[in-house]
Parts: C-alpha cells; sequence; structure tokens
C-alpha cells in the first residue's frame, strides 16, 4: 500500500524527511552531486524564500510500508502564469523508487492539487526561480552533474513521467568543450575588437569582490531584461532579484564575471564558475554541523576546489534582445574566449543549460565544434 501525504514544512522533522529522500536514493551514484541542504530548505521555508511573497508550493512524500520511497513539490508560478496568459503548475524535487505506482501515486496528488486552483496543465520540472535548473535528464547520464546548476536524475524517471502522459515542451542541452579546443573564429574576434573600438558597446571587467558587489544591482536588473524571449521568463521581483544576484555573487569569481554595456546601461553578462562539484560531492550537503554551526572543513574543501578544479561552468550568458545581431553576440563570444585564456588552470568547459529556443547560440556552438552531451527535458501534461 503506497501513501501520499503533504508535509508540514513549518515541522523540521518532516522538512528533513522529504529532503533525505533525495540523498538516501542517490547516496551511491558516482554522477550525482549532492546539492546544499540548507539551500533545499530554504525552498521549504515559506517565511524566507521570495517565491512565497507572490505564489504557492506544497510538499508531498510517498510512503510504503512505513519507509518514504518518493517525493514531490508542486506549485503555481502566479507571476508567471498572469505574464503568459496559462494556467499552469509546476512540479519539482520529484525523486523515487523505479516503481510506476509510487510515481501515479505522487503525480495523482500533485494533479488534484493544480485541479483544485483551477489549473489545467503541469509542466516540470520547473523550480522556484532561475537558478533551480529545469528538467528531467534524458542524455548524458555518464557525466557528472554540474553543481546544482542542473537537476540529475537516474534513466529510469523519464519513463515514469512519460507513461503518466507527459510529453516534450522544451528540452535544454549542455555542451562540453575541451579548452585547448575552444576557440571562435577570428571573425568573431574582428568584430568585436571593431565593435568594442566604435565605443557604442564595451566589455566590464571586475578586478575585485568588491568593485562586483557594487554592481550587483544594475545585474540584476539587466538579468531580468536579458532573458524576456526565453520560454522560461516572467518579470522577477526586487526580492528575487537580489536573491538570484546574492547566491551567483557567493561563489563567483570576479574577474569571471563580465558585463557588456551600452551609455552606462548594461545589455548582456557573461558569467562564468568554478567548478566546485568535486568538493560538494565530499561534504555530501553539510555546509552546516548540528546546531547550525558552520562546517569548517566542509568550508575549506570548497575553497580548496576553487583553487584547484581544472572545470568551468557558462551559466548565465545573454544579450538584450534589441542588441543582438549588432555586435554584442560576437563581443560577448570573444570575450568567453579570452576568459579561458586568463585562467590556464581550466582544461574542461561547459555551456550549461541552453535551451533549444535559443536557436541562434546553438547554431553558434555548433559551428566551434562543442559536443552536445547532457539533455534535460521539460515535460507538460494537461490535466
Amino acid at each position: 500500500m503506497i501513501n501520499v501525504t503533504q508535509i508540514d514544512t513549518n515541522n523540521k522533522s518532516q522538512a528533513n524527511r522529504f529532503i533525505d529522500i533525495h540523498y538516501k536514493l542517490y547516496e551511491t551514484c558516482p554522477q550525482w552531486v549532492p546539492p546544499f541542504k540548507n539551500d533545499v530548505a530554504l525552498m521549504l521555508n515559506r517565511q524566507k524564500h521570495p517565491f512565497y511573497e507572490h505564489s504557492e508550493a506544497d510538499f508531498f512524500i510517498a510512503t510504503q510500508d512505513d519507509v518514504d520511497v518518493g517525493r514531490i513539490a508542486v506549485m503555481e508560478n502566479k507571476p508567471y502564469n498572469i505574464y503568459h496568459n496559462v494556467r499552469e503548475a509546476n512540479f519539482y524535487l520529484f525523486d523515487a523508487d523505479n516503481n510506476q505506482e509510487i510515481a501515479n501515486a505522487l503525480f495523482e496528488r500533485a494533479f488534484d492539487w493544480a485541479k483544485q486552483r483551477d489549473l489545467d496543465t503541469i509542466v516540470g520540472q520547473k523550480g522556484f526561480g532561475p537558478l533551480d535548473g529545469y528538467g528531467i535528464q534524458i542524455e548524458g547520464f555518464e557525466h557528472r552533474q554540474m553543481m546544482n546548476m542542473m537537476v540529475y536524475n537516474y534513466e529510469y524517471y523519464s519513463h515514469l513521467i512519460e507513461a503518466l502522459g507527459f510529453e516534450k515542451k522544451v528540452d535544454f542541452v549542455s555542451s562540453y568543450a575541451g579548452i585547448d579546443k575552444f576557440k571562435f573564429p577570428e571573425r568573431i574576434h574582428s568584430i568585436a575588437n571593431r565593435v568594442e573600438k566604435r565605443g557604442n558597446l564595451q566589455v566590464k571587467r571586475f578586478k575585485d569582490k568588491k568593485e562586483l558587489l557594487s554592481w550587483a544591482g544594475r545585474i540584476g536588473q539587466a538579468y531580468n531584461k536579458a532573458f524576456i524571449n526565453n520560454w522560461e521568463y516572467y518579470p522577477l521581483t526586487e526580492r528575487e532579484i537580489s536573491f538570484v544576484v546574492d547566491n551567483i555573487l557567493v561563489i563567483a569569481h570576479p574577474k569571471l564575471i563580465k558585463i557588456i554595456s551600452h551609455k552606462d546601461e548594461i545589455i548582456g553578462f557573461l558569467f562564468g564558475f568554478h567548478d566546485i562539484s568535486a568538493a560538494m560531492q565530499r561534504i555530501n550537503g553539510n555546509l552546516f554541523l548540528p546546531y547550525n554551526i558552520i562546517n569548517p572543513i566542509g568550508i575549506a574543501d570548497l575553497m580548496l576546489e576553487l583553487r584547484h578544479t581544472d572545470w568551468i561552468s557558462f551559466n548565465g550568458i545573454g544579450i538584450l534582445p534589441e542588441f543582438q545581431g549588432h555586435g554584442g553576440n560576437a563581443l560577448m563570444y570573444s570575450e568567453m574566449e579570452n576568459t579561458l585564456r586568463e585562467f590556464p588552470q581550466f582544461r574542461h568547459g561547459e555551456l550549461t543549460q541552453v535551451a533549444e529556443t535559443a536557436q541562434t547560440m546553438r547554431h553558434d556552438l555548433e559551428n566551434i565544434g562543442v559536443k552536445f552531451y547532457k539533455n534535460h527535458r521539460v515535460y507538460h501534461k494537461i490535466i
């Protein structure tokens, strides 16, 4: 008998049960990168996470013979629905044993939750904001997850979901490039040089963290505008912008963050990040010890990995739509290659989760010979 119950997010024991299902299911999986447990707990915190200022979510656990065997979050992002004139629910944090009955039971509760709110479609995986990663992984299971910028799941997840009648909505592809072979055509650099010399577009490079932080507000506003034509876009609130930018800046090296400006207005950006996945695996999500004490060994391990990792992730590349095709793209790609040359420690690069709807960027990447090696699919189902 499979029972599905809604958890009380104010009950710490129940919230921890929901979080721990993920860790128990993947504890022997070498490709999985454990998220920081405090980050997951924040998603369940209705008082602190900015999502709950405008929307709602609930969390469910499936049990069988008194053992936790699955979980799911279901939510309504009200600003998204208003902006796109749709009535969609989203599912996220879905994890389960390879058992169709468990998946059916969890999703039936999700469908009921959505119908009670007069929603007619459910879409996922799709989380609480733009940092949560999109989709169910359908290709590239042999490769390690890129930190918590994406979801990693077992191959059977897509079979469970498709058996429930879900169909493809959009794919997010991640691509790999060996740094020694990562080179844009010379004409890209020539165009970029001409554009910058004309003075219409400029690249802002940051010398230290203090200078980067002073630009945080402007970066957030540009981030909120750059993806306006993207499938996943909705206008973020001021608190959500701060939340996104603050989380980016925690792990950002100032010289891996580049801004493209036009007459003092930010019109594009390039976010690069040291891949600290190996250290995240070693500390197993535990940034804090019992009694909310910071884990000093874990923090030291993360800092050491920043110095020694030979992987970089580019996750957050955008140009305002009105500047695409006017030299902005060339300037961005040229600066991407320049960034890699500035950090000889990097031998491997990933462009993380580029939507298939970003056709120009995907075409550009194909032209330089990158390898599309992971694919995450967002599914939808009319209910």
